[in-house]
C-alpha cells in the first residue's frame, strides 16, 4: 500500500490537493508503475503541456543553460509541479525554469509533484508559487498580486498571508502599478530599483515622475538623492498652492469628480480663503466604509 508523503507546512500545503488520490497504471519498458495525483512520479518531458497561467513572461537563456548544465550534473533536486488533464497528459503548474532547462539537457522524463486542480485554484498555485521561489521582476510581482486579487478574489489579507508578506509590502507593490508605463518598463529592465520607484510615487504629477525617472537613469542618482527630490517637489507644490490662495469653485468641481472616479463615491472638496480645506468622502454603509478604507490602505 502506497503510503502518501506529508509535505510539511508553509508553501507546500497549498499545493496539497484535498480530494481523493487518483492511481494511473503506466509503462516504463517491462515494468509497470502507478502515478498517485499528490504524490511525486516520473513524467516523461513530452507529456507536459507549459503553463498558461505563468507569471513570468521573461526567461534568462544563459540562466536556463546554466541550470540545464547543473541538471545533466546532478540531476533535478526539486520536481516541478504539474495537474493532470487525462490519460497520459499534464499540465505544467509550477517549475518552469526547472521544465525548460530539462529539455535542454537532453532528459526524457523529470520527476513531478502530480495535482489535481480547476483553472482558478491552478492559477493561484502557479502565482504564488513563482512568487515565493522565482525572482521575478517589481512588476511582474506587483502584477501577480493583482491577479490573485482580481482573479482569485483574494483579499489583501489573505494574500499577505499566503505569499508570507505583510499588508505594506503587498500595497507597496500594487501601487507600482500606477506608475507610468515608461516607468513600469524602466522597472522590469531593471533600469531603476524598488526604491528609486517608491520614491517616484510620492510625486503627484506623472509628468514630473517621467522627468525624475529620466534624471535617474541619465545621473545615475540614488535612492535617497530621489527621495529628497520628490520632498522638494512636494514641497514646491504645497507652497504654490498657498501663495496662490483659494482654488477656484471649478476646480474644485474637477477635483471632487476625479477623486469621486477614485472611490466610486461622492466626494466633496472643500477649501476656506485661507487656502486650508477638506475632502469628505461619503458612504452608504459599513460595507461601503469597507471597501474605501481598503482603497486608501492599497494607495
Amino acid at each position: 500500500m502506497t503510503k502518501k508523503r506529508g509535505l510539511g507546512r508553509g508553501l507546500s500545503a497549498l499545493l496539497e490537493d484535498p480530494g481523493t488520490d487518483i492511481t494511473e497504471q503506466h509503462s516504463v519498458g517491462n515494468n509497470a508503475a502507478p502515478r498517485v495525483a499528490g504524490l511525486v512520479g516520473t513524467i516523461p518531458v513530452s507529456q507536459i503541456e507549459p503553463n498558461p497561467f505563468q507569471p513570468r513572461t521573461v526567461f534568462s537563456p544563459e540562466a536556463i543553460l546554466e541550470l540545464a548544465q547543473s541538471i545533466k550534473e546532478l540531476g533535478i533536486i526539486q520536481p516541478v509541479t504539474v495537474r493532470k488533464l487525462g490519460y497520459d497528459r499534464y499540465q505544467l503548474i509550477s517549475g518552469e525554469r526547472r521544465f525548460r532547462a530539462s529539455q535542454v539537457a537532453g532528459l526524457t522524463e523529470i520527476p513531478a509533484y502530480i495535482r489535481i486542480a480547476n483553472d482558478e485554484s491552478m492559477l493561484e498555485m502557479a502565482l504564488v508559487e513563482n512568487i515565493q521561489r522565482e525572482e521575478l521582476d517589481a512588476i511582474e510581482v506587483a502584477i501577480s498580486f493583482q491577479r490573485l486579487l482580481e482573479e482569485v478574489n483574494l483579499t489583501q489579507e489573505s494574500l499577505s498571508e499566503k505569499v508570507g508578506k505583510d499588508r505594506a509590502t503587498v500595497a507597496n507593490y500594487l501601487r507600482l502599478l500606477k506608475l507610468p508605463p515608461s516607468i513600469q518598463l524602466g522597472l522590469r529592465q531593471r533600469q531603476i530599483g524598488m526604491g528609486h520607484a517608491r520614491a517616484l510615487l510620492a510625486v503627484a504629477d506623472p509628468v514630473r515622475q517621467e522627468d525624475l525617472f529620466r534624471r535617474i537613469i541619465e545621473s545615475q542618482l540614488s535612492v535617497r538623492q530621489v527621495e529628497e527630490m520628490a520632498r522638494g517637489e512636494k514641497h514646491a507644490a504645497v507652497r504654490t498652492g498657498s501663495g496662490a490662495g483659494k482654488m477656484s469653485a471649478a476646480r474644485h468641481r474637477e477635483l471632487g469628480k476625479n477623486l469621486s472616479n477614485m472611490f466610486g463615491s461622492r466626494v466633496t472638496v472643500k477649501q476656506a480663503d485661507t487656502g486650508k480645506g477638506k475632502i469628505e468622502i461619503t458612504f452608504r454603509n459599513e460595507e461601503d466604509l469597507e471597501r474605501i478604507k481598503r482603497l486608501l490602505e492599497s494607495r
